[in-house]
């Protein structure tokens, strides 16, 4: 695509895929700027537990892994791994359903033009991988059950690969893997609640509501109940969200459900007293102050730790890994995550794009869709998260799925690293033919002048 096809109007047809907002495009920055430094942490955490449990001392690995600990009357004696996965991840998704609701309560995707396309293509890259393992597995009921393994993509590992690279490529670009990433992540948490939830008890289900419902309404009237003290709500929240944790967990849903829930209760907006709902960028709502503090607790803790116990696999040297190669799950689960994910994402924008009768924003080409599409096939903490949930942690086939996704991981990122370096070169040469001028206000030409 020339410099000249960039410039070409887009017609009276709707343009998806445009730049963001410069207050998006700073957020965006921010969130890569973090998430680069947790995915770095995620791949040494992997790399350490990959090495351990290969060597000499394996066994000490998989006895800490396995050691139980809690109380039992309350369905929480867990080993340190569940603890990991059950425990630690509830955090990310809690993160991850604050991070949806500011996305279309208060970001550029509040409008239904930005937010079609991101939320279409996570469910094609779902539903395309879904279908490729399940059409290998398809006469291995045994190995079925792991269909929905490669259907996630990690935001940490995908955006930091994205945050190394991306120095020069469109911010829409970064918008449409983040929220891709996210919405994927809810698919995920829907599937593993529905498909993966055995023995539910409503009656801790029910009792569940609960907290959430006090957690809900002192969230939501927060100055009323607290006023300006910073202490009153953590006193009161906390307990509250682990309480609703617990009793989630207890009723065999699993218990990152809960995290989630929690997240689309906390109000994104500022309410000023006997005023509607606003923005207002100098006071901060609550879910950006409940992002800013447990951001590096995820990042930084919680799911390198989960992914310290949950990619711990022996591999059994040459002739382990031979083994795993003619597994069912295995295959299933590369091809869905390296093929399946840009074949889903790409095929499912091009049918909106077409459907709708929009157009690609002129700054973009479809290479860098398709890079994208790629780095979205970087499925590592909810697909090891799934898996566990698929094959109970040490089977067989628990151990094959975490080397294909492992794999599957490492291959995506590298091939999606290929295309966008190219794409990003290209761009760059693109940035030192145009100067972009910034007025008095602080804000690029480039972004004051957009349309939506």
């Amino acid at each position: 695509m020339t410099q000249d096809d960039r410039a070409k109007p887009a017609g009276a047809h709707p343009v998806i895929l445009q730049r963001s907002s410069y207050a998006e495009h700073l957020r965006i920055t921010e969130i890569l700027r973090k998430e680069t430094v947790g995915g770095i942490l995620l791949l040494i955490a992997a790399a350490l537990a990959i090495l351990w449990a290969n060597s000499p001392f394996s066994a000490s690995y998989f006895a800490i892994r396995d050691f139980e600990f809690g109380y039992e009357p309350w369905h929480l004696k867990l080993s340190v791994g569940a603890w990991a996965s059950d425990g630690l991840l509830a955090v990310f998704f809690f993160l991850t359903g604050l991070e949806l609701k500011r996305e279309f309560v208060a970001g550029d995707l509040r409008r239904l033009s930005r937010a079609i396309v991101p939320v279409a293509a996570a469910f094609g890259g779902v539903l395309v991988p879904a279908l490729i393992y399940t059409a290998v597995n398809l006469s291995s009921p045994e190995t079925l059950r792991g269909w929905a393994i490669p259907t996630a993509t990690d935001i940490a590992f995908a955006l930091a690969v994205l945050a190394v690279i991306s120095s020069h490529l469109p911010g829409a670009l970064r918008v449409f893997l983040l929220t891709l990433a996210v919405v994927d992540d809810l698919i995920a948490i829907a599937i593993i609640a529905f498909f993966y939830s055995e023995d539910v008890s409503l009656v801790f289900l029910l009792w569940m509501l609960l907290p959430l419902g006090l957690f809900a309404l002192l969230a939501q009237r927060r100055p009323k109940f607290f006023g300006s003290t910073t202490r009153g709500p953590w006193l009161i929240l906390l307990p509250l969200g682990v309480a609703t944790w617990a009793l989630m967990h207890a009723s065999g849903v699993h218990a990152t459900v809960a995290g989630v829930l929690l997240g689309f209760c906390v109000p994104v907006l500022r309410r000023s007293e006997g005023k509607p709902l606003l923005p207002r960028p100098n006071k901060p709502g609550l879910a950006e102050v409940l992002e800013h503090r447990f951001r590096p607790l995820s990042t930084g803790f919680a799911v390198p730790v989960f992914a310290f116990f949950s990619a711990g696999v022996a591999i059994g040297g040459a002739k382990g890994f031979v083994s795993a190669l003619t597994d069912p799950v295995l295959i299933g689960v590369v091809l869905g995550l390296v093929l399946g994910k840009p074949i889903g994402v790409l095929l499912t924008t091009f049918i909106v794009t077409r459907t709708t009768k929009a157009d690609l924003d002129p700054g973009l080409s479809w290479w860098d869709l398709l890079g994208v599409g790629i780095l979205a096939g970087v499925g590592f903490t909810v697909s090891l998260l799934v898996n566990d949930l698929s094959f109970g942690a040490g089977s067989e086939h628990d151990d094959h799925a975490k080397v294909a996704i492992l794999t599957a991981s490492l291959l995506a990122a590298l091939l999606a690293s290929v295309v966008l370096r190219l794409r990003n070169k290209h761009y760059r040469r693109i940035e030192e033919e145009e100067k972009v001028d910034t007025d008095a206000d602080g804000v690029p030409d480039v972004f004051e002048n957009r349309t939506d």
